[in-house]
This record gives structure tokens, sequence and C-alpha cells, in this order.
């Protein structure tokens, strides 16, 4: 009897570690990230205006392929009149990520300034420039993870 319910014990112990899923991929590359940028793609659509005793929708987490740049000054890339990137003139992005269904994403880079922008079908977007005209600066340093909020905005009023 004592053999029995051992053998059933080992059966439901093996049975269960094995039933478990390992962490996925992902997941594991997010938590091993050291040096780079780490953030969240948000897409607000609508009406984002202010009005009395309504609050403002925070927008969804998407699912978006984030492209890096060295930094990519406004003046030296062509833009489309609705203000996409059609053409880095040359510039070849440093990595691209996607963000997954939470809108998350990171990525491992060396120290120095990039630009960060969004894969859209009308092409590559950004609505954040700093004083020199730089698209979506974010500076990465020395064993730091710098974060960042891209929202996709193209598709609100505020």
């Amino acid at each position: 009897m004592l053999r029995l319910w051992l053998c059933l014990l080992l059966i439901l112990t093996l049975r269960s570690s094995f039933g478990q899923k390992p962490a996925s991929k992902k997941s594991r590359t997010m938590a091993q990230v050291k040096q780079g940028i780490c953030g969240t793609v948000i897409e607000k659509r609508g009406n984002f205006m202010p009005s009395p005793g309504q609050q403002t929708p925070n927008g969804q987490p998407v699912v978006r392929e984030v492209v890096i740049y060295p930094v990519l000054n406004n003046t030296k890339v062509k833009s489309t009149p609705e203000g996409f990137v059609e053409s880095t003139n040359g510039v070849k992005p440093v990595k691209t990520v996607k963000s997954n269904k939470q809108g998350r994403f990171c990525v491992s880079l060396p120290a120095g300034q990039y630009s960060v922008l969004i894969r859209e079908p009308k092409g590559l977007y950004a609505n954040i420039y700093d004083g020199q005209n730089n698209i979506n600066p974010i500076t990465v340093e020395k064993n730091r993870l710098s974060q960042t909020s891209l929202e996709i905005t193209h598709q609100a009023a505020f």
C-alpha cells in the first residue's frame, strides 16, 4: 500500500513539473537586458480633448515594430506631408524590435544617442523632437536602461 502511494505521488510530481511552461523567450530576453532602451507603445485614437466631468482616456497598448536609429535630425530625413518619415537618406537602423501585446519592448544597445520610431503603414512615426530638431532622441548610458513611452497619436484629436 505504501509503495502504491509513493508511486502515485511520484507520478503526480513528475506530471506537474512537465506540465509547467518554461518562461517565454521574450520575457527572458527582457529580463536579461542590462543596458539599452525599454518602453511601452500606446496608441491613441479619437477624441482626447479634455472636457468637464470626463476623464481623458489613456490609450491602448499595441504590438508594433519599434525601429532604432542613430540619432536622426528632422532636417536630414524625408517626410510625408502627414509627418511620417519615408526616407532616412541612407541611415540604417541599429536595431528593430517588436512590442508585445502589452505594448512593452526592451532592446540591448551600446551607450549612445538614438532615435526611436514606430513603423506604421504610412511610414515611420515619431511625435517628439528636441530643441535641435532631433527625432525622439533617447540617450543610453553605460550599464543603464533608458525608459520611454511611445505614443501613436496621428489618429487622435487633442
